[in-house]
């Protein structure tokens, strides 16, 4: 007894084979993901202004032999009293520590020194070769 309704196996056969990758979904879930980004990104930025604290904790020791590298408000550097220039940094230390590179060193900068400066200087130390350097700073009231 034949059906009145064609096969289905009849239909898939008549018909030719689609070949093609449906993109719809794919840009679906990119909308999403950027819309998701754009939410997101601006919140991944800090703009805080910060008043920091003075520091509240004991004041370690001094060490005997400790070597100051000081920053004034007007630029000039001194690698303890002496003045130097920014170039002559690591030589100079190089001369005070006898090529002792894993010293510590006590770094101050005046408070009204620019924050570029005061990065200059550490970038200046570190690429001497001194990596140690400890910030030194007032004891809060």
């Amino acid at each position: 007894m034949a059906s009145l309704f064609p096969s289905q196996a009849d239909d898939a056969a008549d018909m030719p084979e689609l070949s093609e990758i449906n993109v719809t979904p794919f840009i679906d879930v990119m909308l999403v993901l950027l819309i998701i980004f754009m939410v997101v990104s601006p919140l991944a930025t800090v703009d805080l202004k910060i008043d920091l604290p003075a520091a509240t904790a004991k004041p370690e020791p001094r060490p005997d032999k400790a070597l100051f590298v000081s920053l004034k408000a007007d630029r000039s550097l001194y690698l303890g009293e002496t003045p130097v220039v920014r170039d002559q940094l690591g030589s100079l230390l190089d001369a005070q520590t006898g090529g002792d590179r894993q010293r510590t060193l006590f770094f101050q900068a005046d408070k009204r020194a620019a924050y570029e400066d005061v990065l200059g200087v550490m970038d200046a130390l570190r690429q001497a070769g001194y990596l140690k350097v400890g910030l030194v700073g007032r004891e809060g009231e």
